[in-house]
């Protein structure tokens, strides 16, 4: 059976990262990032990263990939 993809999107701070992780939460999901900045390490200012403690054990995929 072919697993549903949920996208959220949106402009800058209007909540996706909490919404995001409340929602792969609530279905036993997982977050792929789409963010062009977000996938650079140590590029923390201006790209609203999320930080560890706000995945609350969701796994998350394309953030801090590539120096």
């Amino acid at each position: 059976m072919k697993q549903p993809i949920l996208v959220l999107t949106g402009p800058t701070a209007v909540g996706k990262t909490e919404t995001s992780v409340q929602l792969a939460k609530a279905v036993n999901g997982e977050i792929i990032s789409a963010d062009s900045m977000q996938v650079y390490r140590h590029m923390d200012i201006g790209t609203a990263k999320i930080r560890q403690e706000e995945m609350r054990g969701i796994p998350h995929y394309l953030v801090d990939e590539f120096e």
